[in-house]
């Protein structure tokens, strides 16, 4: 584990060092040359997104502040239970409020406000209401908020376990989480900080499970990828849930399922992982997880490459890497497993400008055999210790298939995507947004904007 100072701030920040700015391999996927000779053979997919405008009961700071205060979108997480009905959640001043809408995306009822929570962890809609991963109050030697997963059934709470605490020696000042549902229990995946124990002052991660009244079950892990700086979560019918996390300590992204400190996991990506370098490769740092029908899976995420990647001498427990970046700019990767504990192959890039930054990458599935990949892109970038800043050009929607191979040309749009994106049955994608214009052109400073409006996209294959 990594020595980690008790934080004053959201983000744990660590001493800048200088990127290393390389040449991206020639593994770009040349989506032009493909889209103009089979686009005359095909129909070309509308990617164009619908929306809905919900009007909301309280202000929403819709931006947050990242790594060297670089701007990030505050979650929203979208779920959709079993009837087809949504929920939307996201945080307000009063506590984090939970928004009923029709499969339409249209309001059905007023707000449920969890009082005394902060952060949308994560969220489960259910027909009678919904479970959310958040964080309440404690009483801990960092004086730091807890973790905790919320029940709300008919618009009453049913149950508020707490996952870290004073006899498990952790806190959740910031969760950057996952939680997810398998139909008879909960996976809550987030970020701890160690208050007491053998990991005192260290940051690690945890993955919980919670039965379906709010008991805590076996399994998961207390201590795991250290420092944690991006988690993803996909629930399973039977065994452990596979999990991935961006760890500092080892340099890159690794598949974590049910190994607690993945000293031998398998790498999915060797990046340079210090704080406030990967810290932004999943947006906010949670990411998405998609699993096919023969049971492989992908993931995507902002990515600088390695240019090299070895064991730090200076390391002297030996599991430190050091990771040379190859691009000075964030490119779009895609990675795919052929199961939930194995390694991919080497990650397709979808992007390859040396001067554009490349941020919030999202994927999700679309039909039966195709992955929609989204991201916001900046041009002229400026890069120091990690992050960029740069002129916002757009959100973009592009298809590939499960080998990461171009489906259709670019679509850039007006819905953006600041969270987690629901798939219904007939599987049409849906997520809440803020109907804000971007702008990377400098660090958040202060507090955030706040509007009392979002959207409600959708997109049907």
């Amino acid at each position: 584990m990594t020595t980690a100072r008790r934080i004053t701030r959201h983000r744990r920040v660590r001493a800048a060092r200088k990127p290393v700015i390389g040449v991206l391999a020639a593994a770009g996927v040349a989506v032009g040359a493909w889209y103009a000779t089979a686009g005359a053979a095909t129909t070309a997919p509308n990617l164009a997104p619908t929306s809905t405008t919900v009007t909301l009961a309280a202000k929403f700071p819709y931006l947050s502040a990242g790594y060297n205060n670089t701007r990030e979108w505050t979650r929203t997480t979208t779920a959709v239970a079993p009837n087809g009905t949504l929920r939307v959640a996201w945080p307000a001043a009063d506590g984090v409020h939970v928004t009923p809408l029709t499969a339409a995306g249209k309001r059905s009822g007023a707000d449920t406000v969890v009082k005394g929570t902060k952060e949308v962890g994560g969220l489960v809609a259910h027909n009678d209401g919904f479970a959310l991963l958040t964080r309440v109050a404690d009483t801990n030697k960092w004086k730091e908020t807890a973790a905790a997963v919320v029940r709300y059934t008919n618009g009453r709470q049913t149950f508020r376990t707490k996952l870290t605490g004073t006899a498990s020696h952790d806190t959740a000042p910031l969760l950057d989480g996952q939680l997810t549902w398998n139909g008879s229990k909960y996976g809550a995946y987030f970020v701890v900080h160690g208050a007491g124990g053998f990991a005192d002052g260290h940051f690690g991660d945890k993955l919980s499970y919670v039965s379906a009244k709010g008991a805590k079950l076996s399994g998961g892990w207390s201590w795991g990828c250290s420092h944690n700086e991006g988690i993803a979560l996909h629930a399973e019918t039977t065994g452990a849930f596979t999990s991935l996390c961006f760890d500092d300590w080892r340099s890159g992204l690794f598949v974590s399922t049910g190994i607690g400190a993945p000293d031998t996991a398998p790498v999915v990506q060797r990046e340079q992982c210090w704080a406030g370098y990967c810290g932004g490769t999943f947006p906010s740092r949670t990411g998405d997880l998609v699993k096919s029908a023969t049971g492989r899976y992908a993931t995507a995420f902002a990515s600088r490459g390695a240019a090299s990647a070895k064991k730090n001498a200076a390391d002297a427990s030996g599991r430190g890497w050091t990771v040379k970046p190859r691009t000075g700019t964030h490119q779009v990767a895609v990675a795919f497993m052929k199961n939930r504990n194995s390694a991919p192959g080497k990650a397709v890039y979808l992007t390859s400008a040396a001067g554009t930054e490349n941020t919030n990458v999202h994927v999700a599935p679309y039909g039966k055999d195709r992955l929609l990949v989204s991201w916001e892109s900046m041009k002229g970038a400026k890069c120091a210790s990690g992050t960029c800043t740069g002129t916002f050009t757009g959100t973009h929607l592009r298809l590939v298939d499960w080998n990461g191979k171009a489906q259709s040309a670019d679509k850039i749009v007006n819905a953006r995507i600041t969270g987690d994106i629901a798939v219904l049955k007939d599987g049409t994608l849906t997520w809440a947004y803020a109907p804000v214009t971007p702008t990377y052109a400098k660090p958040l400073t202060g507090a955030s904007p706040t509007t009392t409006t979002l959207k409600v996209a959708r997109l049907k294959p």
